[in-house]
């Protein structure tokens, strides 16, 4: 559920920093609106996913989806080439969520614990 909801967020991140480049400065108040809503449940949900999910992975997570997503949509509507090496580096930044994912992260907390059982 915290992966959902933090993948979520990084969804909502692009958003939020599409609409900023939309937004003209804040004068346009529809893109402003729309970044202004993206921005909190982005953040809302990234600091949900927090309380399960280390914060270092979280935001690594969160900032390189939300970076490589809205990448991709500025390539998909045109204001940015896709050019094969773009590609490859956002198939990197990809690569690198999901191998965070797969890898079990191990806290600090969670080491002291398991030295000292109580």
């Amino acid at each position: 559920m915290h992966w959902m909801i933090l993948l979520a967020s990084a969804v909502l991140e692009a958003v939020w920093a599409t609409a900023l480049g939309y937004s003209g400065g804040f004068t346009n108040l529809v893109a402003t609106g729309v970044f202004a809503l993206g921005l909190i449940l982005s953040m809302l949900g990234l600091g949900f996913a927090a309380k399960r999910i280390p914060m270092s992975t979280a935001y690594a997570v969160w900032t390189g989806t939300g970076a490589a997503l809205t990448v991709t949509w500025a390539m998909i509507a045109g204001s940015e080439e896709p050019t094969a090496l773009r590609v490859l580096f956002l198939a990197g930044i990809v690569a690198c969520v999901i191998g965070l994912k797969l890898v079990p992260a191990k806290t600090v907390e969670l080491e002291q614990a398991e030295q000292h059982p109580m």
